[in-house]
């Protein structure tokens, strides 16, 4: 059993990330049922409905789960007072600063993780006191580092630097790179893109159906100068695209991005004029299956890999 299983009492190192507009308690529950942790992600969420979402988990399943508070939002303090009434009992932070809230989560008895794209906030977060961090690479969909350190770089490095359990994020959605991520030296892995597809998930069924028929090459970073996020390629991040290569500023990008831009086409399913967040992982998901498929054909394909490489002669 590796550390974050026994840290979080699940059966497989695999973790569904939290992401906008995807991530409900229904994904999560599937999720968690099927022997990982599933994460409700508050980020899309308001206050009551985030409420109505850790409920509906609790009447799903009594299986452990997370919820995933990204700190930039304005609304921070009162998702927190509702994580702590509701009893929850794991919280992954994002997108800000761990030490403003690390103190008090785990004064309410909760298990928290930081999830960060380099080696400065890595240090930073096992300062904070927090229980593990989640190293997201460059690959990854949604929000994204400013360094553009691939994960194949970043884990080693933070490995050298952190004693804190890691979790592998970025690139990985299958048993194979699972693999490489542990060789690395990570604990566990978060999943995004993969469970992104679920049945289970939120997403509309048209943005689904675009990540699976999307193919190498059709993923973007943009928007360095406000948060840098990956995007599959439409007539919005075209736009973006166009309007940063004239020299746009943090104000054009903002008038250009507008507001619900992600909802309306991750959630309400407009796919040239939504911002449409994923990884470059997408170009090698080919169907939509349900959760607990895809963690079982990911932990299935970890133990036949693990086994084909122990097997191996690499005598010279």
């Amino acid at each position: 059993m590796t550390p974050i299983c026994k840290l979080f009492n699940i059966k497989y190192p695999i973790i569904q990330a939290g992401m906008v507009w995807c991530s409900g308690w229904k994904l999560a529950s599937a999720v968690s049922n099927a022997g990982g942790l599933g994460i409700i992600g508050a980020g899309s969420m308001y206050p009551d409905i985030l409420r109505e979402h850790i409920q509906k988990y609790k009447s799903a399943t009594s299986q452990p789960f997370a919820v995933n508070i990204p700190l930039m939002y304005p609304n921070v303090k009162e998702i927190i007072e509702i994580v702590i009434r509701e009893g929850v009992k794991i919280v992954f932070t994002s997108a800000g600063n761990p030490a403003t809230w690390t103190t008090i989560l785990k004064l309410a008895g909760i298990t928290v993780v930081h999830v960060i794209a380099n080696t400065k906030f890595a240090k930073k977060a096992q300062e904070a006191g927090v229980d593990a961090i989640v190293a997201e690479g460059f690959e990854a969909g949604g929000h994204n580092g400013r360094e553009e350190t691939t994960t194949m770089c970043l884990i080693p490095m933070i490995r050298s630097e952190v004693q804190l359990p890691i979790i592998a994020a970025g690139g990985i959605a299958s048993g194979k790179s699972m693999l490489a991520a542990f060789a690395l030296g990570a604990n566990a892995v978060q999943i995004g893109s993969a469970f992104a597809v679920a049945e289970e998930s939120s997403a509309h069924w048209a943005f689904k159906n675009k990540i699976i028929s999307s193919a190498e090459g059709d993923t973007q970073l943009a928007m360095k100068k406000l948060v840098p996020v990956r995007l599959l390629k439409n007539e919005f991040a075209d736009a973006v695209a166009q309007a940063e290569a004239e020299g746009a500023d943090r104000a054009q990008l903002l008038q250009i991005l507008g507001r619900a831009r992600a909802k309306s086409g991750m959630f309400e399913g407009d796919m040239e004029n939504g911002e449409l967040e994923i990884g470059q992982v997408s170009a090698m998901l080919k169907e939509i299956k349900p959760a607990k498929q895809i963690l079982e054909e990911i932990w299935e394909e970890f133990l036949k890999a693990k086994n084909e490489l122990a097997a191996q002669n690499f005598d010279i």
